[in-house]
């Protein structure tokens, strides 16, 4: 696929949202210097001697947890990095029409810097979104960002059950970093939309290539040093060719389907399969000894124990996929037992496992426009080191 406009935008994405973050962050009194004290007052929390809601001081807490923990600049990466992730997975279900109401969040079809689900706002059902609030904005007409900003938090929200791995829950303290003035023409969000044309979002693999290129210059920056572990992803991630990946998995995954089933016509859908050296009586009488007679597909396993951004599974799921149909599953069927038997994924960088998740749950709503409903337990698992890890 094109690659120049993303090549372009997101290492400045990633300078713009690390600004953006750090400075939600000050509003709520927590700097690289210094976490102000904080003094709840009946239903108001002074934060130095700014008020700001009670509501504010559990999310707030659990900031400043998360700053201890991973020091000040790298929890402000990591905040900047979930909000980056979250608009590009919505840009991208908003052009595929997987939001499930109909309308684009960040963009309007027919109108340049506008928003559709701010227009038909008060025809939107997003579970746990208060309408009398949605309503009371709307009606004030003046008060667009701050209603835009219920909306699409309200978007989020509706997408964790489907997503938890990439939208966290209500109240999380990312959402506190959600950073303001979005719907103003420099947003990050109008940077996002203007930046990259709507016909490079029709592949699933542009969420890898955004990540390749937005931590590009981190990368440029730590290649061949004594890195941080917080730094390894950065310094190994590496977009594995598409041809690559096809020869990878037609000679492993389409090599065993065809060692049982030889005349299955999935051999004339792999472009990159090699036919097995000729072998001789003996090598043909051991190899026939292991070959089993006969396969379930839901049976078959496949893990990728460097996901990245879910590539190499990507291509295994369209495999699996026309297994499952050679064997008579009915295409909306195929979708969740791919994800929850046979898909496997390992990765040191949870942000890489958010990809592979997200990559995932595009190739099967694809096929079923259920899977959002159905709670699918996804088999990837970020391993981000192995302290405390039990194997069992």
């Amino acid at each position: 696929m094109k690659t120049e406009s993303i090549k372009r935008y997101a290492p400045q994405a990633r300078t713009d949202f690390i600004t953006a973050v750090t400075k939600q962050a000050a509003k709520y009194g927590i700097t690289a210097g210094e976490v102000l004290p904080v003094e709840i007052k009946g239903d108001v929390t002074l934060i130095g001697d700014r008020p700001f809601p009670a509501s504010i001081s559990t999310p707030r807490d659990a900031l400043v947890r998360r700053v201890q923990q991973l020091g000040f600049h790298q929890a402000m990466e990591q905040a900047a990095y979930s909000w980056f992730n979250r608009l590009c997975a919505i840009r991208y279900m908003e052009l595929a029409d997987y939001l499930g109401h109909g309308r684009r969040v960040l963009s309007h079809p027919e109108q340049d810097n506008s928003y559709q689900i701010l227009e038909d706002c008060l025809d939107i059902d997003l579970p746990g979104l208060d309408m009398g609030r949605i309503r009371e904005l709307k009606l004030d007409g003046t008060r667009d960002e701050e209603l835009y900003r219920e909306l699409l938090l309200g978007q989020c929200h509706a997408l964790h059950q489907a997503m938890p791995f990439l939208f966290e829950p209500l109240d999380d303290a990312t959402e506190l970093l959600l950073p303001e003035n979005l719907t103003k023409t420099d947003s990050l969000i109008k940077e996002l939309v203007v930046a990259i044309p709507e016909d490079d979002w029709a592949n699933i693999e542009i969420i890898g290539w955004l990540y390749q290129f937005y931590i590009s210059e981190k990368k440029d920056q730590v290649i061949g040093k004594v890195v941080a572990s917080e730094d390894i992803p950065a310094a190994t991630q590496l977009f594995t060719p598409n041809w690559i990946v096809k020869y990878m998995v037609q000679n492993s995954l389409g090599a065993q389907w065809l060692s049982t089933y030889p005349q299955s016509p999935l051999k004339g859908q792999m472009e990159y399969y090699i036919e097995p050296a000729e072998q001789t009586d003996e090598v043909k009488a051991q190899l026939a000894a292991i070959t089993p007679s006969q396969l379930n597909p839901e049976d078959l396993t496949l893990i990728d124990p460097a996901s990245g951004s879910g590539h190499i599974l990507v291509e295994a799921y369209e495999l699996f996929k026309a297994i499952y149909l050679e064997r008579g599953y009915r295409q909306r069927d195929v979708a969740q037992l791919i994800l929850e038997k046979n898909l496997f994924g390992l990765d040191i960088d949870e942000r890489a496992a958010q990809l592979t998740g997200f990559a995932l749950m595009m190739k099967g709503r694809a096929d079923d426009r259920r899977l959002f409903e159905q709670r699918v337990k996804l088999n990837v698992m970020a391993l981000v080191d192995s302290v405390g890890f039990d194997a069992e």
